[in-house]
């Protein structure tokens, strides 16, 4: 949502994780970045879990409530 896209496909890196695609897609503004849970292929996954061509990976921003 905040790419403004519902789907992007984007051609990974050599090597590239999944806190990486996260980082290169959202650079820091300010040194700041919005904490995120990771999830890749709808199985949640640590920020160094290495992605493969054809991984479906989703963002999940903090949830807030009251």
């Amino acid at each position: 949502e905040r790419r403004g896209l519902d789907e992007e496909r984007v051609d990974l890196r050599p090597g590239e994780t999944v806190g990486g695609l996260y980082a290169r897609l959202f650079p820091a503004a300010g040194g700041a970045r919005l904490p995120v849970c990771y999830a890749v292929n709808r199985a949640l996954v640590g920020a160094d879990t290495a992605l493969q061509v054809g991984d479906e990976v989703a963002f999940l921003p903090p949830l807030g409530g009251g």
